[in-house]
């Protein structure tokens, strides 16, 4: 898996005190025939010495299926495992140490709680983050949730992949998306499932319908300018795209958050939003989380 490649929309966690009784490898299969894109091997109470036969188990089944498989802490066994990358947290060794370790080609994700956190993980280079957790969840025991506020603090200005955590389940998914995120992850929801294929599939399905629904929001370009509504005052501009539009008022390095309709618009998606007439698009100086 190439770094620059890579991407995802469903990421699932391993964690087996969610399904006992039943094989690791069918659980994620399951998530993987559903939809998950990315799979985790997460297990912080046994020694990674003992988890190098999960993890070639993973490795196995994620190549299989042509998915990254990212491994947990432990950045040795990634390497010896042939996983495509590493998971830290922000008590794990630094993102420059893990990658003088695995070479430029390994993927290197993070956690992160704040936004603060996210800006600092994208100065040290991480390929992508954690965002979370959303939610109070049993895999974070002690955090305080982070809340669907950072989640539209980082879809305002984190441009590399970034990925929603943390008691994200069935019923609160699409409040996740409605905040900004494009990518969701689901532990104990996907794999303490009767059926983490169908949840999978939902999730997954949910997601997708966001970005089509996102896209065709937005109508063909035109010919000539487009006149539309740009922080409460009408205007025209021959700009197609968010992006040219925020470009063309010397706002691209800015910290602002850009809402079309009164939908936030990640960073990343700026490029890829059409306008069209008689939209409504916010340009705000972005002036949260320090």
């Amino acid at each position: 898996m190439s770094r620059a490649a890579f991407d995802f929309r469903l990421y699932a966690i391993t964690a087996e005190s969610c399904h006992p009784g039943r094989d690791l490898i069918e659980v994620m299969e399951a998530a993987i025939r559903g939809g998950a894109d990315i799979v985790q091997l997460r297990d912080k109470e046994t020694p990674p010495e003992r988890l190098l036969g999960q993890a070639r188990a993973l490795r196995e089944l994620t190549r299989r299926y042509g998915v990254p498989f990212i491994v947990n802490d432990y950045p040795e066994l990634a390497l010896e495992a042939e996983a495509d990358g590493v998971h830290l947290g922000q008590e794990d060794m630094p993102i420059a140490e893990a990658r003088r370790l695995l070479g430029e080609d390994k993927i290197i994700g993070i956690s992160t709680h704040s936004i603060e956190q996210a800006r600092e993980a994208v100065r040290a280079g991480a390929d992508y983050i954690g965002v979370g957790p959303v939610y109070p969840t049993p895999t974070k025991p002690g955090r305080p949730a982070a809340g669907l506020e950072y989640v539209r603090q980082a879809a305002a200005e984190i441009a590399i992949p970034w990925v929603a955590i943390g008691g994200i389940t069935l019923d609160n998914a699409d409040e996740v998306l409605d905040a900004g995120a494009r990518r969701l992850c689901a532990v104990s929801a996907i794999v303490g499932s009767p059926d983490p294929e169908a949840v999978s599939r939902e999730l997954k399905a949910r997601i997708t319908a966001r970005e089509a629904g996102h896209a065709a929001d937005a109508a063909p370009p035109a010919e000539g300018p487009i006149r539309l509504r740009l922080n409460g005052r009408d205007t025209e501009t021959t700009a197609r795209t968010l992006g040219e539009l925020i470009e063309r008022h010397g706002l691209k390095d800015r910290r602002i958050v850009a809402e079309v309709d009164g939908e936030i618009v990640a960073r990343s998606e700026w490029s890829r939003t059409l306008l069209k007439a008689g939209a409504a698009v916010e340009l705000v100086h972005f002036r949260g989380g320090g």
